[in-house]
Formats: structure tokens, sequence, C-alpha cells
């Protein structure tokens, strides 16, 4: 499946050394520019993602000029509009978020969504992790990412662990 990322999804699983999860369970994994520039901009600015290093497999391609009218009222950060706009122009098969007015939009617009937790749903399915609790620990840790308890409860009954 080819898949379009927002920043967060990348960053964050950059941060706990998992990125590659991206590349065992997508077959091609594209972002615009913009979710390029704000990458290494957060890398730079913000201390808990000093140094982390963008993927190179990972697929730059150009937003479209023109995005939907939902995602121009919703006022969406540049990476997660032009996120969506290259979804829509790639006609590709989920879009990788977690913000929730973006996936709130892009749901609006017919697109299928994947946040962080999903994926690492998928990776233990798959077999490509063996414990998701580990990961949930360090990316709420290391990463500074919420987690609601509620969801996380969820995710270790789903999983068993």
């Amino acid at each position: 499946m080819i898949v379009v990322a927002d920043t967060s999804v990348i960053l964050n699983l950059c941060k706990i050394q998992h990125e590659h999860l991206l590349q065992q369970l997508f077959k091609r994994v594209l972002i615009p520019n913009e979710v390029a520039d704000e990458f290494k901009w957060l890398t730079k600015t913000r201390k808990r993602f000093f140094g982390l290093k963008f993927p190179n497999w990972i697929e730059i391609s150009p937003a479209p000029k023109s995005y939907p009218i939902e995602v121009i009222h919703a006022e969406l950060d540049a990476g997660e509009a032009a996120a969506i706009a290259l979804f829509l122009k790639q006609k590709a098969g989920a879009l990788l978020i977690d913000e929730t007015i973006g996936r709130n939009v892009a749901e609006k617009l017919g697109i299928r969504t994947m946040g962080i937790i999903r994926i690492l749903l998928e990776a233990r399915n798959r077999k490509l992790i063996s414990n998701i609790k580990i990961l949930l620990d360090r990316l709420e840790r290391e990463a500074n990412f919420w987690i609601s308890r509620e969801l996380r409860l969820q995710v270790l009954q789903l999983t068993g662990e």
C-alpha cells in the first residue's frame, strides 16, 4: 500500500528508533515538501527531537497548489494541509496522521487515516514487534507523545499485554 505521512508519525517513530516499521508495513511512504521542512525545523528547534535523521527511503513529492475547501477552512498547519492534498492527488491507501483536527478533516473527505498507535498494532499483528507496551512507554517518555489512559488500556487489552 502507498501511504502519505504527516510529520508527527515519522518524527515520533524516529525518536523511538522504529521508523523502519513504516518501510516494512507499506510499499511506499510519500510526504510533501512541507512535511520534510517541518521535520527538519523540529529537529533543530525542539530539544527532544535534536539530532534525529530523516529516513532517506521516504519519498518527497510536491503537494498540489490548491487544497480542498475543508482543509482551508480548518486552518491546518502547512504539513497537515499538504499531506491531505498529496494524499488526494496520489490516491494513496492511507494518510498517516495523529493530530485530531487533521484526522477529522481527512475523514470528512473520505480519507482512511492511521495514527502511530494503529501502525504499532499492525506491526505487532504482523510480528514485526513483540511488545507494544514498551513502545507506548517510550513514546510517552522520550517523545512526550500523549496517549489517553483509556486508549492505552484498550491497546494493551487488545494485544494481551
